[in-house]
């Protein structure tokens, strides 16, 4: 625009220069007046989290285009508006945020505002975080505006507003309230059976026959057993979330452990009958985490004859066999599918069958295995797909590299 120049015609240096304190005025001065040009947008607008700034005098000199989506109004019309009135933001009492906060003749120490939830006129929730771009207190005295006194070093150059949606906070916040109500809905059956059962025997141990004692004592087992479950789970679903889940490989023979998990629950009282084993040959060696690889396993098998119905067949073959030649990169590894013959999984469940505290039924686990089977395949650097099995029921099959250890 006539009369106005651009920070730097670089977006490299537009941001640098704009979120630096001082850096621009220590060395040309203080930054002149005016919008910024188009050109320079370029590196704002490629920013996910709006982006206004705003120079001494308050007028908008970036607006990108997150700014934009948040607030509203399109960055040309904000473009050398005045900051006050493109963001008329006011607190959820109803206070506006630029008479309580004065930024430009208010203390001249501050620095920055931390996020806090602020609102536009239309009732948009967005989450603010402003930043001061000061002179050098050691800058020589100018004066503002025709007519205004000079001011000393450490005068307001530039205002930085970083804007938000307030709807991931409003997200994280629905599935925090999610997992303290699954987890207390989940220990509280348990540790009420626990409660009652240890209090009845505390109470009249005398009154009951040792088989009763013995019923009332492998519940008590039973349910201390579901409530240590339900934590391993939570600190699983910790583990994954922040990326800290530690595969430790060695060499795995997977039928082996997939004939564990099978004899496993034979020996507690599923009919043998319930379950077939296929293991095709050319099967390379693995070097896989044997207790997650249980863990896997066990989760899939327990979810087929929970949910699906007839046989629960384990397929263990090459990729190559399978039909796929890489994972992750890697030439060889195994692919495993876990199958029944009940009503399968309809397309639409498809997409959220692995998220947490997902569930096909009210009843039935706090809805983390699948979840925790997912990140522990992924760990290993494989993948796992949910599809109809050629049996009619669904299929669970997983992929994981051979991952053979490189000596030096």
């Amino acid at each position: 625009m006539p009369g106005d120049r651009a920070l730097d015609q670089s977006p490299a240096g537009l941001l640098s220069a704009a979120l630096s304190p001082g850096r621009a005025a220590g060395r040309a001065g203080p930054a002149a007046p005016g919008p910024v040009l188009v050109g320079s947008m370029a590196c704002a607008d490629d920013l996910p989290d709006g982006l206004v700034i705003a120079d001494h005098a308050g007028r908008v000199m970036v607006f990108n285009r997150a700014a934009s989506r948040l607030t509203g109004t399109p960055a040309r019309a904000a473009a050398g508006a005045d900051v006050r009135q493109v963001l008329p933001l006011h607190d959820a009492d109803g206070r506006c945020c630029w008479a309580c906060t004065n930024p430009y003749d208010g203390l001249s120490i501050r620095t920055r505002h931390p996020e806090m939830p602020l609102f536009l006129a239309d009732g948009t929730e967005l989450l603010v975080t402003v930043s001061y771009v000061r002179a050098p207190r050691w800058a020589t005295p100018q004066r503002r505006h025709p007519g205004h006194p000079a001011r000393a070093g450490g005068e307001v150059q530039r205002l930085v507003f970083g804007l938000r949606g307030a709807q991931q906070r409003a997200r994280l916040e629905r599935s925090r309230a999610d997992l303290v109500s699954t987890v207390a809905h989940e220990l509280r059956s348990p540790l009420t059976s626990v409660k009652g059962f240890t209090a009845t025997l505390l109470a009249k141990w005398g009154r009951f026959t040792d088989d009763q004692k013995k019923v009332m004592l492998e519940t008590v087992n039973a349910d201390a057993d579901r409530v240590t479950r339900l934590i391993t789970e939570l600190l699983d679903v910790s583990r994954i979330e922040s990326g800290r889940m530690e595969v430790h490989r060695q060499p795995v023979s997977v039928p082996e452990r997939v004939e564990k998990i099978v004899a496993g629950r034979v020996a507690a009282g599923d009919p043998a009958g319930r379950y077939r084993v296929v293991v095709c040959g050319g099967l390379p060696e693995t070097w896989l985490d044997a207790d997650k690889l249980d863990q896997i396993l066990g989760n899939l098998v327990e979810n087929a004859v929970k949910h699906g119905a007839g046989t629960v067949t384990v397929v263990v073959e090459p990729l190559e066999t399978a039909g796929a030649r890489a994972v992750a990169g890697v030439g060889q590894g195994i692919a495993v599918s876990v199958r029944d013959e009940g009503d399968g999984v309809a397309p639409e469940l498809v997409p959220r069958i692995f998220r947490q505290f997902w569930r096909a039924k009210r009843r039935g686990g706090a809805g983390l295995g699948l979840y925790i089977v997912k990140g522990l395949v992924e760990a290993h650097g494989g993948t796992i797909t949910v599809r109809q099995a050629p049996e009619g029921g669904a299929e669970f099959r997983f992929t994981m590299p051979a991952s053979q250890p490189e000596y030096g």
